[in-house]
């Protein structure tokens, strides 16, 4: 277990931008990030999640040469952690579907997926992997 300093605390921020390529023309894409923070209280972790997200918003070139824009739309949810443990839940989300089928379908192709990729691809993941996949 992480011990923290007295008094503080570790929350889940879960952060939505909205990626914007070209003119916009396309299908709206939006990218979900869950943050790790750490604060003394909700609210400061609510506060520090929204700077969190202003850094994040950026502006670059693709290879097509189209202006592509990370642009920071909101902080959707904080969760407080209670324990930054082995197994711990960092995050849970219970939602009803009239018919689960698809959801189930697409579950198991992407745990498929999972277990078919190289492991050492999650182990050599570096933190600027993870801000813009384009």
């Amino acid at each position: 277990m992480i011990e923290l300093p007295e008094g503080m605390n570790w929350y889940l921020a879960k952060l939505v931008y909205r990626i914007i390529s070209g003119d916009g023309n396309h299908t709206a894409q939006f990218d979900v990030q869950y943050r790790l923070v750490r604060a003394e209280e909700a609210d400061w972790a609510l506060e520090k999640a929204n700077i969190l997200g202003r850094i994040g918003e950026s502006t670059f070139e693709n290879a097509k040469r189209d202006s592509v824009k990370w642009k920071f739309i909101a902080v959707e949810d904080v969760s407080k952690i209670p324990v930054l443990d082995d197994g711990a839940q960092l995050y849970g989300q219970i939602f009803e579907l009239h018919d689960p089928r698809e959801y189930v379908e697409a579950a198991h192709a992407r745990s498929q997926r999972l277990l078919e990729q190289d492991p050492s691809m999650i182990d050599n993941v570096k933190p600027n992997d993870l801000l813009i996949s384009a």
